[in-house]
C-alpha cells in the first residue's frame, strides 16, 4: 500500500520513539532516525521499482546500467566493459569479468530517479550462466529487454522471454546500438512480434540512424529529445522535427490504435479527441503490468543517448511491488496456496534467491515479500526450522556495501552471517510458508578434477563446497568405480570459468579431463517380466516374486504402475518393488549411463508368510530388471543443443558446412542487412572446440550461443565406439 499522510506520519512518530530509546535519549538497538527516514522513502511501495536487465550475450546490458548509475549520479564516471582503461564498468567486479569483457555473475545495485527507488539486477547474456537470469527473474517485478538494433531477436533473447513468461514478469523492449551501422529498430519492433509472440507498442522514433543517430521522437508526448555533452548528460528538447512530423503522426496513430484496444479510458479520449499525456501513459501502464503489450524505446548506451528517457519509462510504465501478485504455499495446510501482501506491518515473509561467500561469511541476497526485515530481529528458515539472528543488513552496490537498519516488503537487500541453502524462505516465526521454488535447468557436460597436490585437494574442496551452495545448476559428484570428483554445469565456458576461479580465489590447482557428456540410455520396446527373488541362509530367508511389464515411456524419466489385483503382493511390500526399480534407473546396464523414458507396471508376484521382507522385493524388482532389460531394446541417447550462429553473410556457407560436418541439423537461416543467422540442433558431443573452429572460419566474425534442446538417439556406429571405449576404461580400472 502507498502511505498516505496520516499513516506516513504515523509510521514517523512509531520511528521517532524508537530512535529516541525509552526515555533515555539513546537509541533502540541502535537504529538512526536518518536510517528509519531513509527506509520509509522506499517503504513508499508505489516509488519502488526492482527490475531487471536481461539480453543476448553483448547486446549492452551492462554498458546500460553503467549508463543507468552514471545519469542517476551513482557512479561519477563512465567505464568500457572490457577494462580498457584499467578500471572496467561498475557492475562487472570479479576480474575474470572485467578481463573477458562478460557479465558471470548477476550484480545488484540500487538509485534513485526522480523519486523513484530502483533496485536493479544486471545478469550474465551467456546461456552458460542461464541460473543467474532465472534466479534474478524470480524475485525482480518487471525487466528491461535488451535487443541489439542490428542483430534484433537473438537465440538467447527468446531464452530470456522465456524465463519471463516463466515468472511472468511484464518488461520494456529497449532496441540498443541505435548508433551502429546497419541499425533498424522498426526491423526488431516486428521481431518482437514474429519471433516472441509479444505485442510491441513503439514509443519513440529515432533522429537519424547509425552514425547520424542524434536523438528520438517521444510519441507519447510528440516531442523530440537530442543529448549533448561529453557524457550525454545535456538534454535538448524540443519539437518533432519538421520532416518527421508525418512519420511521427502515423506512427502515433498506430501506437494509439493498439493501445485502445486495452484501454477503454483512452478509447473514449480518442473519441472525443481529448487524449492526454498522462491518459496515454495510464494506458501504456496497465497494458504493460497485464502483459498485454510490451512498449519498444530505443536509443544507445553507448554513445550516451536516451537512457534518461529509458528510466522514466521504468517509473511510468514497469509495476511497484503493489501491482504484482505474489504467492506462497502454507507447509500447514498441504501447501495450499496463498496470497501475500505488501504490507510492511504484516507477518514477514522473505526469499533467499542468491548466495555469495563474503569476506564476513555468507551473503545472502534478500527479497523481502511481506513484513519488515530489521537489523538484530529474529527470522526462521521454515525449510530447518531454525531461527536466527540478523547481524547485518546491507543494500547491495555491486561490491560495495552499504549498511541499513531495516528494509520493508517490496524491498531487496543482503545480510551477512546466515546460513542457508539457495532458495530458502524466512519467516518472523509466526507463518509456516514457502515461496515457490525457481525452475534449475539441468547440467549438461562434465569434466573430471584432479587436484594437483594435498594443498590443492583441501584448497579444492572448499571451493567446491561454496560454489554448489552459489549456484544450483553447478554439481559435484564421485565416480564410484574411479573415486575422481567429478564436476558438472551448463557448458564449457561454465566450469572453464569455475576451474580458473578456483585457482584465484583458492590457490586450488587443479588437472582436468576432457569434458565428459551427460548421456542417458532408455529402452525401445516392451518385454515382460517374471522374476523369484530366493535365498536362504539359515533361520528366516527372503523371497519376493515379481510379475509385470516394462515399457518405453515419452512423457518422463520413470514412472511405476501398481496393477496387483487379488493381493498376491501385500500392499505393504508394493513401494518396496517400486523401490527396488527407481534403484536401477541411477545406472543403465549398457554404458551406466542414466536411465530415462522407463515405465514399469507390476501385476502379478507372489509372497511368503516368513521369508517375504521389503529388503527382498527390492531384490526381486532389480533382478527383474537385469534380466529384462537386454531383451527390451536398450538405446542410448546423446544431449543435443540448439545451436545458433550468426556473422556476416558472406560466411553463411561456411558457418552451415561446420555444423553439418558435427551431425548438425539446420533448422532456418536468416539474411539481412549484411547480417546472416544460422540455427541448427547438433550433438554435445560435437560441439567441443566449435569455437575456436568457427572463429578460424570466420576472421573471428561470428559468434555464437547454444542451449540444451533435446535428447536423441546415438547412431549405431557411434554407439558401438562408446560402448567399447566404456568396457575398456572399466577393465583398465579394474586392473
Amino acid at each position: 500500500m502507498e502511505l498516505g499522510p496520516e499513516l506516513y506520519g504515523a509510521r514517523i512518530f512509531r520511528c521517532e520513539a524508537r530512535a529516541r530509546g525509552s526515555g533515555n535519549g539513546a537509541p533502540s538497538n541502535g537504529v538512526s532516525l536518518s536510517r528509519i527516514l531513509e527506509s520509509l522513502v522506499i517503504s513508499d511501495l508505489s516509488k519502488l521499482r526492482n527490475i531487471g536487465i536481461s539480453a543476448h550475450i553483448d547486446s549492452g546490458k551492462t554498458t546500460l546500467t553503467e549508463r543507468i548509475l552514471f545519469y542517476t549520479k551513482r557512479i561519477h564516471a563512465i567505464h568500457d566493459v572490457k577494462g580498457k582503461d584499467g578500471v572496467g564498468a561498475k557492475m562487472d567486479s570479479m576480474d575474470l569479468e572485467r578481463e573477458r569483457g562478460i557479465t558471470i555473475q548477476s550484480a545488484a545495485t540500487h538509485c534513485t530517479w526522480k523519486g523513484f527507488h530502483v533496485n536493479i539486477i544486471d545478469t550474465p547474456g551467456h546461456v552458460d550462466f542461464t541460473i543467474e537470469v532465472e534466479r534474478a527473474l524470480r524475485v525482480l517485478d518487471g525487466a528491461i529487454l535488451v535487443l541489439c538494433a542490428v542483430a534484433g531477436v537473438q537465440s538467447q533473447s527468446l531464452t530470456v522471454d522465456r524465463q519471463m513468461r516463466r515468472y511472468g514478469v511484464p518488461r520494456i523492449a529497449f532496441v540498443n546500438k541505435c548508433d551502429r551501422a546497419g541499425a533498424n529498430p522498426l526491423r526488431v519492433r516486428d521481431q518482437l512480434r514474429e519471433k516472441l509472440n509479444l505485442n510491441p507498442v513503439l514509443l519513440h522514433l529515432p533522429i537519424g540512424l547509425e552514425d547520424k543517430f542524434e536523438g528520438i521522437v517521444d510519441l507519447v508526448g510528440m516531442r523530440s529529445y537530442r543529448f549533448e555533452g561529453a557524457n550525454g548528460e545535456n538534454i535538448i528538447e524540443g519539437a518533432v522535427p519538421a520532416d518527421m512530423e508525418a512519420e511521427a503522426k502515423k506512427a502515433r496513430d498506430e501506437m494509439l490504435d493498439g493501445l485502445s484496444m486495452f484501454s477503454d479510458a483512452l478509447t473514449e479520449a480518442i473519441l472525443e479527441e481529448k487524449v492526454t499525456e498522462e491518459i496515454v501513459q495510464e494506458a501504456i501502464r496497465q497494458a504493460t503490468i497485464k502483459l498485454q503489450i510490451c512498449p519498444v524505446m530505443i536509443g544507445s548506451a553507448y554513445k550516451n543517448k536516451a537512457i534518461q528517457i529509458l528510466l522514466d519509462g521504468v517509473g511510468s510504465y514497469l509495476p511497484s511491488p503493489m501491482d504484482v501478485t505474489n504467492n506462497a504455499v502454507d507447509l500447514e495446510k498441504d501447501e495450499a496456496k496463498i496470497t501475500l501482501t505488501s504490507d510492511p506491518e504484516a507477518p514477514l515473509v522473505t526469499l533467499a534467491f542468491k548466495l555469495e561467500d563474503g569476506r564476513f561469511g555468507q551473503l545472502s541476497y534478500m527479497r523481502v515479500y511481506q513484513g519488515t526485515l530489521a537489523k538484530g530481529k529474529e527470522i526462521t528458515n521454515t525449510r530447518t526450522g531454525k531461527r536466527h539472528k540478523v547481524g547485518r543488513l546491507v543494500r547491495m552496490h555491486s561490491d560495495e556495501m552499504e549498511e541499513i537498519d531495516i528494509s520493508s516488503s517490496g524491498d531487496i537487500v543482503a545480510m551477512f552471517g546466515i546460513d542457508c541453502n539457495s532458495g530458502d524462505t524466512f519467516t518472523d516465526g509466526t507463518l509456516s510458508v514457502a515461496m515457490t521454488s525457481m525452475h534449475v535447468p539441468e547440467p549438461v557436460i562434465s569434466l573430471t578434477v584432479t587436484p594437483k597436490d594435498n594443498k590443492a585437494q583441501t584448497n579444492m574442496s572448499k571451493a567446491l563446497r561454496r560454489f554448489t551452495k552459489e549456484d544450483p545448476t553447478f554439481r559435484v559428484g564421485l565416480d564410484p568405480e574411479s573415486n575422481e570428483t567429478i564436476v558438472s554445469g551448463m557448458g564449457e565456458l561454465h566450469l572453464d570459468v569455475y576451474i580458473e576461479r578456483m585457482k584465484r580465489e583458492y590457490g586450488a590447482e587443479v588437472l582436468t579431463s576432457p569434458p565428459r557428456v551427460a548421456y542417458r540410455e532408455t529402452i525401445t520396446r516392451r518385454v515382460e517380466f517374471s522374476y523369484t527373488h530366493k535365498k536362504q541362509t539359515g533361520g528366516s530367508g527372503q523371497y519376493g516374486k515379481v510379475l509385470g511389464f516394462i515399457e518405453p515411456w515419452a512423457d518422463g524419466v520413470y514412472q511405476f504402475e501398481d496393477d496387483i489385483s487379488g493381493g498376491s503382493i501385500p500392499k505393504e511390500f508394493i513401494p518396496a518393488v517400486d523401490k527396488g526399480f527407481k534403484s536401477m534407473m541411477a545406472k543403465g546396464l549398457v554404458i551406466g549411463a542414466p536411465m530415462t523414458g522407463v515405465s514399469v507396471t507390476l501385476n502379478d508376484g507372489g509372497s511368503h508368510a516368513v521369508d517375504s521382507s521389503d529388503i527382498a522385493f527390492q531384490e526381486a524388482a532389480r533382478g527383474a530388471w537385469r534380466e529384462s532389460y537386454p531383451k527390451a531394446g536398450p538405446q542410448i541417447l546423446e544431449p543435443v543443443m540448439k545451436v545458433a550462429s550468426e556473422g556476416p553473410s558472406e560466411y553463411q556457407g561456411g558457418i552451415v558446412g561446420i555444423l553439418m560436418q558435427r551431425r548438425g541439423i539446420i533448422i532456418g537461416t536468416t539474411e539481412g542487412d549484411g547480417f546472416s543467422r544460422v540455427e541448427a540442433e547438433v550433438p554435445l558431443s560435437e560441439m567441443f572446440g566449435f569455437s575456436t573452429v568457427l572463429r578460424s572460419a570466420t576472421q573471428g566474425k561470428a559468434e555464437f550461443t547454444m542451449e540444451f534442446s533435446r535428447y536423441m538417439a546415438l547412431p549405431g556406429a557411434l554407439a558401438e565406439e562408446l560402448i567399447k571405449k566404456t568396457r575398456e576404461e572399466q577393465a583398465k580400472k579394474g586392473k
